[in-house]
């Protein structure tokens, strides 16, 4: 099925995405089939927006976990916004990627994979890799740079951030961009949309921020704004371009997690974005019953991104995500801004709609 928003035409070849044409100056939604399921087609919604004039072609992906929706606000919002119609080339959107996960509320296919460890995925293997393959042909084939969008998982939330492969020129030029303070310069994983991705050579950002099964105003404002900054960059919106965020990103040496020593119920003292010091004390785990307290403290200084929202824990789980940058001062300078520029109270939203709250 594909429906039809035609804006206006030029005499370019169009994007032809499942067999259906998508012209200069068209907006198509096209279901792309994927596979049967109990006598109906599974699809992947996807939305081409080409422009009436030559240019890069950006895929911008979402819920590749189906819990990880924050993403899918992020693309609502950018369809929307009025300056596509200015477009230098094309934006395929893909609002839900995991469309069962998405409507289960988890994380997952059906069958338990993880999307994210499919790719590049075949066309005659699992749901999972039928899925990703499709991704692939019809999505990525067509593009020319990639932006994935995620939250955290499991009851972990995630600070604003990038992740990326800085080792490449372009890839490294988008993601400072992006206007995040945090850039992990982050290895691949097999299997996952990123190393298919930048295997073939196309420049691709990881943008996190957030939890599952939550909307957050300031990581949605900060990825439409991002993803509307990294069109800029490469070119595909001109004569639009509003004030600069004054965010300087700063690279992370490396990251670390700092681990439950004990199970028990774990009391947070430390917000996402803040920085502590060797020993600092970043929460507390206690038995239930009134047993003794252990304290969890940071093993090194550096940047909290990533926390364990859930009281309950278990000896070993994950509780706060570290990054450890060479001038950590600095890298919470660029939080601060960060905050304050993306403020729903202060600051209209990139989209001009009113904040979630």
């Amino acid at each position: 099925m594909a429906t039809n928003e035609s804006l206006r035409h030029d005499d370019r070849e169009p994007i032809t995405v499942a067999g259906v044409p998508v012209a200069p100056g068209e907006r198509r939604r096209i279901d792309v089939p994927v596979a049967r399921s109990y006598g109906r087609d599974s699809t992947l919604p996807v939305v081409v927006v080409n422009g009436r004039h030559p240019g890069p072609r950006l895929f911008v992906s979402a819920a590749i976990h189906g819990d990880e929706i924050n993403g899918v606000e992020i693309v609502r919002r950018l369809l929307t916004m009025s300056t596509l119609k200015r477009l230098h080339g094309a934006v395929i959107a893909v609002p839900v990627v995991n469309v069962y996960g998405f409507t289960a509320r988890s994380r997952y296919l059906p069958d338990r994979r993880d999307l994210n460890r499919a790719f590049p995925g075949s066309s005659t293997g699992s749901l999972a890799s039928r899925f990703a393959h499709v991704f692939m042909t019809e999505v990525v084939a067509h593009s020319t740079h990639g932006i994935d969008l995620h939250t955290g998982s499991n009851h972990r939330t995630n600070l604003p951030q990038i992740r990326a492969c800085l080792e490449q020129k372009e890839t490294a030029r988008i993601a400072m961009a992006f206007g995040v303070p945090v850039v992990l310069d982050s290895n691949l994983r097999d299997g996952s949309l990123r190393q298919a991705v930048t295997e073939r050579g196309i420049p691709m950002l990881l943008y996190e921020a957030g939890g599952a099964l939550r909307f957050d105003e300031l990581g949605i404002r900060a990825g439409v704004r991002g993803v509307i900054a990294v069109m800029r960059e490469i070119g595909m919106l001109r004569g639009t371009v509003r004030r600069a965020s004054e965010v300087k990103p700063i690279v992370a040496k490396r990251t670390l997690w700092v681990r439950a020593a004990a199970s028990g119920t774990l009391r947070n003292h430390v917000r996402l974005g803040e920085r502590v010091g060797k020993g600092d004390q970043l929460g507390w785990l206690a038995e239930p019953y009134g047993g003794d307290e252990v304290a969890v403290a940071a093993p090194v200084a550096g940047i909290v991104i990533g926390r364990n929202d859930l009281p309950l824990v278990n000896e070993g789980d994950a509780l706060y995500h570290l990054a450890l940058f060479g001038r950590s001062r600095t890298a919470l300078a660029g939080i601060e801004t960060f905050h304050a520029e993306l403020d729903p109270d202060q600051e209209p939203s990139p989209s001009g709609e009113p904040p979630i709250l």
